[in-house]
């Protein structure tokens, strides 16, 4: 990547809020698209508006004065009890996908999880959305759990 991976400041705003409809690739085709679109806001919105609260994070890439991607999340605890930084939503805008941007932004997940001496980032996708899982399949992240719907008709 030709850019940097910085935290999130509010300036980035708009530019954040801009990129969250990506988070609606690789849904499930039985959900609402309406109510789809409505979530992936809310969970970008509420993930900027906690921002610097302590345990949360949000990164962004940016590339020639551009915000090309964005990544956040928090310390949580598993079920398990272990600690873990969990990924809550990563997007690289389309016109910016196979330029590094992705590695970056979890490079930088990586880099705040060593700091805070925990071993293990998580994140969910849809199983639907096999370019995300061979994204995150190439650099080391291994499937843990699996959720099975069915749709009454």
């Amino acid at each position: 990547m030709r850019g940097e991976v910085r935290r999130y400041e509010e300036k980035d705003r708009q530019a954040v809020l801009d990129l969250a409809p990506r988070l609606m690739e690789g849904v499930a085709r039985w959900r609402s698209p309406d109510g789809v679109r409505a979530a992936v806001t809310g969970w970008v919105v509420e993930a900027v508006e906690r921002a610097a609260e302590p345990g949360r994070f949000v990164y962004v890439a940016e590339m020639d004065g551009v915000v090309a991607g964005f990544v956040t999340g928090e310390r949580r605890t598993h079920w398990s009890g272990d600690q873990e930084l969990y990924v809550g939503e990563l997007v690289v805008s389309t016109s910016h996908e196979g330029e590094g941007v992705g590695r970056a932004l979890i490079d930088a997940v990586t880099d705040h999880a060593r700091r805070l001496g925990v071993t293990t980032i998580t994140l969910d996708t849809g199983a639907a959305n096999m370019s995300a899982r061979g994204f995150y399949r190439s650099l080391g992240f291994e499937e843990e759990d699996v959720k099975l719907t069915r749709v009454l008709s």
